[in-house]
């Protein structure tokens, strides 16, 4: 407990180690998001993109306020990729982590290319409403779990132990699952049909890293096992 507690003071008294390159990343991912948006679409009258950019905008100004003054220490460990990543991982993270710049791609080519969209404005709404809640679910997860690392990796110089409360009381992968959802409602926001492919596909990597992740945490993470025999879901509840 004395090494996990010096680990984070030390972190946190260096925030241009952690808070400023995560700021940097979110900044320069905002930036690519655009520029996938309106560059894929050859237009900027594109109410959907818009309004796709600013949502996005909005839950990582909404995750700053959560993150910044109550996980600095998480932030730092988000904020570049560390040693003991597994090997595995490192192609499914990044692969996830631009997941929605190629969903942004994909709908604005069919923006691009199709004269009429082909669906109604009232999924955009109920697609807008189930991104929310993803995103705030994984919110939720990050501000309650100091190790939700973006990557699969044990982290002994942080203590890491197996969290057992908030989300985590009702399955064992609770930042995967809202992720799912705000993947699942990218294609309503946008009204883009072709969209759900790449949706689609960054679902089924989820599904097989948190199948991964599961593996690793059982086997290498003190507690975890006896966590997952009192939460028996990883990602949906009741299902698997």
């Amino acid at each position: 407990m004395k090494s996990r507690r010096g680990s984070t003071n030390q972190v946190e008294s260096s925030p241009e180690g952690g808070i400023g390159p995560w700021a940097v990343k979110q900044v320069i991912f905002a930036l690519i998001l655009a520029a996938a948006l309106f560059l894929s679409s050859g237009r900027l009258d594109w109410a959907e993109g818009w309004f796709f950019l600013g949502l996005a905008l909005l839950i990582g100004l909404v995750s700053a306020l959560v993150l910044v003054p109550g996980s600095p220490d998480l932030l730092a460990e988000r904020s570049k990729m560390k040693a003991g990543t597994k090997s595995w991982d490192k192609g499914l993270s990044f692969a996830m982590a631009f997941s929605p710049i190629v969903m942004a791609v994909t709908a604005g080519l069919e923006r691009r290319f199709s004269e009429v969209n082909s669906l109604a404005f009232a999924p955009l709404i109920i697609g807008a409403v189930a991104a929310i809640l993803g995103a705030l679910f994984t919110l939720w997860a990050m501000a309650t779990n100091r190790f939700f690392s973006g990557v699969v990796r044990i982290q002994k110089e942080r203590g890491h132990t197996a969290v057992t409360f908030g989300p985590y009381r009702y399955v064992r992968h609770p930042g995967y699952l809202g992720a799912v959802v705000f993947t699942l409602a990218t294609p309503l926001i946008l009204r883009s049909i072709w969209t759900l492919v790449p949706a689609v596909l960054t679902v089924a990597l989820t599904v097989v890293r948190t199948k991964f992740e599961d593996d690793t945490l059982q086997e290498e993470l003190e507690g975890y096992r006896d966590y997952a025999r009192q939460v028996r879901s990883r990602l949906l509840p009741g299902f698997w």
